[in-house]
């Protein structure tokens, strides 16, 4: 079984949306509550806090066609960022009669959409929601209500895409993964079929990536794993690791043969586990893929 590294003890609030930047040759990730995007070099072994927004938290954020980042914030507030000169422009502004919570999981598609799921965080009567970010700067509303969105990725021909609706800890909504018939020419998502039913493994399914054999890796929060999952939803094997609440993965490097693990640390280390917070790497024995760029208008 393949044993967890830890490569960056930062303590993150709630580690997140990791993501290789084959040309920064960084590993960026952030730490939502706290506003904050961190970067790590592997050639180096170093770190750093590459951002930080001290107003509003920071749910997820895509790699633009360009080489910078697209930020996902507060009430529909997207922003641009140039990771190296630190500029910031506004590409959506907040709208917060429309979004009312903050962004959670966001991906590219192929086309340069983002899917964007909003978060009921101060509001938990509030839906959790998903949306489509246009390449034109436009929003779309494409499923109008789940309990938490999360973890999201595409098949290996682009015909399917996958969405983790997390739920809660109760018998009656242990968190669900599904895969939508997927149309690339036009974004739209339909049909969807449930892949994994969560109940009767320990934690809620989170952060998600596909590998290049196309089986999922979901990392479940409060459940100390990543699960490998077949597309047809078979378990096929688990990772543990001492935090409670494994939160995100990705591939990286080169040949996107590493993968990069973020926990969380909302307690303290001695509720949530030893190493709480901090990003680790693992060798899961197979490789990823690169993940794709947005190109939003800026």
């Amino acid at each position: 079984m393949p044993t967890p590294e830890l490569v960056v003890d930062v303590a993150c609030e709630t580690g997140e949306g990791p993501l290789w930047h084959p040309g920064d040759e960084l590993l960026y990730w952030v730490d939502i509550p706290r506003g904050r995007l961190y970067s790590y070099d592997p050639a180096a072994d170093d770190h750093e806090l590459v951002y930080e927004d001290t107003d509003e938290r920071i749910g997820g954020f895509t790699i633009q066609t360009d080489g910078t980042l697209l930020l996902f914030q507060e009430a529909g507030a997207v922003r641009r960022l140039d990771q190296h000169s630190g500029t910031v422009d506004a590409v959506t502004d907040p709208d917060p009669d429309r979004f009312h919570e903050r962004f959670n999981d966001v991906v590219a598609d192929p086309e340069g959409r983002v899917f964007a799921g909003v978060m009921p965080d101060t509001d938990r009567d509030l839906p959790g929601q998903l949306y489509r970010l246009d390449t034109d700067g436009t929003f779309e509303l494409v499923r109008e209500e789940c309990v938490l969105p999360n973890g999201m990725g595409f098949t290996l021909d682009q015909s399917g895409f996958y969405f983790t609706d997390t739920g809660e800890v109760d018998p009656e909504c242990p968190g669900y993964i599904y895969r939508y018939d997927y149309d690339r020419a036009t974004g739209a998502i339909s049909n969807p079929q449930t892949v994994v039913d969560a109940s009767g493994i320990e934690g809620l399914p989170d952060g998600m990536t596909v590998d290049g054999e196309g089986y999922l890796w979901s990392a479940f929060w409060d459940g100390h794993k990543l699960i490998r999952f077949s597309p047809e939803g078979t378990r096929v094997e688990t990772v543990r690791f001492d935090p409670r609440k494994v939160s995100s993965v990705t591939f990286a490097g080169d040949d996107y043969g590493t993968a990069y693990v973020t926990t969380a640390c909302v307690e303290t280390r001695a509720v949530e586990g030893e190493g709480a917070g901090s990003l680790y790497r693992v060798d899961l024995g197979v490789t990823g893929r690169e993940e794709f760029r947005s190109d939003v208008e800026v």
